[in-house]
């Protein structure tokens, strides 16, 4: 079963934190129903174009070049080191480490590019 403490999300801060200062972004980080690592990109010299919400998924199908970049290594620092998934959807078995959201803004403030 996902689960993600507070005590998780504050030892995976630092490293997202230093990949959004790398990229001049703005974010914050949040934990959702105890099973999912959220991080809301605010502001960034970025453009991702109409996006709301990432699939992780398909990063590299959907971004190009340093959006694409940023979100992979985004991604990478969300999932940490003790990261593991174990799913297999073939028999309806869920199980893994925790889930990992990423929004571009968010419903009641959208995303801010910076000039």
């Amino acid at each position: 079963m996902a689960y993600v403490s507070q005590a998780d999300k504050k030892s995976l801060a630092p490293a997202i934190k230093a990949v959004l200062n790398k990229y001049g972004m703005k974010g914050s980080i949040s934990v959702r129903h105890h099973s999912s690592l959220v991080v809301t990109i605010k502001s960034g010299s970025i453009d991702f174009g109409d996006s709301h919400q990432v699939n992780e998924y398909w990063i590299d199908e959907h971004y190009t070049g340093v959006a694409r970049d940023f979100l992979n290594e985004l991604l990478a620092a969300m999932k940490g080191p003790k990261y593991f998934c174990e799913d297999d959807s073939m028999t309806d078995y869920f199980h893994r480490s925790h889930y990992t959201d990423i929004n571009i803004g968010r419903w009641d403030k959208p995303y801010m590019l910076a000039a």
